[in-house]
């Protein structure tokens, strides 16, 4: 018992000084300070110009284009130098580009899915490269490797922000599509059951279709897709099958109108968030950009309003506003301006615009109002004498 306990408690101890041995290390890799800061923000810089996503993209291109031109035997016969100075470039370029986002940030680059993706397409170049060296020429399993060479057009996922949101979007509907695919299974398994009850085992049936349950697994999926369901159902109507065309309809109104359209439709929701969400990024983005605009124009204007304080008080002007004309002078129409005046923002100028437009409105109603009553007051004036001699007439027959 004693020994148990001893045990026991070694195991504590070493795991509890593991776990501090480990949190102490992360604590210090998180508080190292890194003594090329300049050499990291300009590599840094270089990966996040405008001029190395093209020729990123460009290299790409060209990279999958070549592929396409290996296809054709007379082609790769004659270029065959070409290819191997080829491949050997873009290996060297998509390296290149491995070492210096892993130099920028070594620690959190393993945690972007899209680095460990360059990194595959990194091995996978290598393999066909590495196998002629070991194996040769004639290594059977050459012709696979490849093949794959065609996942090299994947390093242009990174650089596209659409293509991101819509591999975002897939990933959000994996449950929910396996959810429907499981039922859509289910669905299947029991229509299988059923229609090898039905239609395979007896004397007369369907061997070529529901033999068994991986043929008949095989031939509901393409009942499912609608792909030569018509030929499938014309077999089973040569051969007088009485529930056959009940069995057809009910299963594809299942798999095809309900369990496929519901997948699309998930599809669908989940793209359209995606969409919206990728929207509003983009607005920020925008927006934050105009800030930082803003905020250099605005401390541009500050030292510039400060440099001619300066002026002021090293040279003979008699007043501010004197300096002030004479730096006018020099300003451009291409100069920006930032004001922080509630007047000058847009919202104001908004706001403003449609009261006049409202005022315009009540002023052109009122203006329709008084011309109805100025018309009134005409008719009343016109009436006005027929009903004074109407009422002299009466008096003077009174009289």
């Amino acid at each position: 018992m004693s020994q148990f306990y001893h045990q026991t408690r070694t195991k504590v101890i070493s795991s509890s000084l593991l776990d501090n041995g480990s949190s102490m290390l992360c604590a210090r890799f998180r508080t190292f300070q890194r003594k090329d800061t300049q050499c990291r923000a300009f590599v840094e810089r270089i990966l996040m110009s405008r001029l190395f996503k093209i020729i990123m993209i460009s290299t790409i291109s060209m990279n999958a284009f070549l592929v396409f031109l290996e296809t054709d035997y007379e082609i790769r016969y004659k270029l065959f130098r070409l290819h191997e100075f080829t491949e050997v470039i873009f290996l060297a370029i998509y390296s290149a580009e491995f070492y210096m986002k892993l130099y920028v940030d070594p620690i959190d680059f393993w945690k972007d899915g899209y680095n460990l993706l360059d990194m595959m397409v990194i091995v996978i170049l290598s393999i066909p490269y590495s196998l002629r060296k070991i194996k040769g020429k004639h290594y059977p399993y050459l012709h696979v490797a490849d093949g794959l060479q065609s996942l090299r057009i994947l390093k242009l996922i990174p650089y596209s922000r659409g293509i991101r949101t819509l591999i975002i979007a897939v990933g959000q509907t994996a449950y929910t599509v396996f959810s429907v695919l499981i039922l859509l299974f289910i669905l299947m398994y029991i229509f299988a059951i059923l229609g090898f009850s039905l239609f395979g085992t007896t004397g007369q049936g369907d061997l070529n279709n529901w033999e068994n349950l991986a043929v008949a697994f095989f031939t509901l999926f393409s009942l499912a897709t609608l792909d030569g369901w018509t030929d499938l159902q014309q077999q089973l109507d040569d051969q007088n099958f009485a529930l056959s065309r009940a069995f057809t309809i009910i299963f594809i109104l299942f798999a095809n109108f309900i369990f496929l359209s519901m997948f699309v439709g998930v599809m669908i929701i989940h793209t359209e968030d995606s969409i919206k969400k990728f929207e509003q990024e983009l607005k920020l983005e925008r927006h934050m950009t105009v800030m930082e605009e803003k905020q250099v124009i605005v401390k541009r204007q500050q030292e510039e309003v400060s440099r001619l304080m300066q002026t002021q008080k090293n040279t003979d002007y008699k007043s501010f506003s004197e300096l002030v004309e004479n730096f006018r002078k020099t300003l451009r129409h291409t100069d920006p301006m930032v004001l922080d005046d509630f007047g000058t923002s847009l919202p104001f100028i908004d706001v403003y615009l449609s009261t006049l437009d409202n005022q315009d409105t009540t002023i052109y109603k009122l203006q329709e109002l008084y011309y109805e009553i100025v018309h009134t007051l005409g008719l009343m004036l016109e009436d006005l004498p027929q009903k004074k001699q109407s009422h002299s007439s009466d008096e003077v027959d009174k009289n």
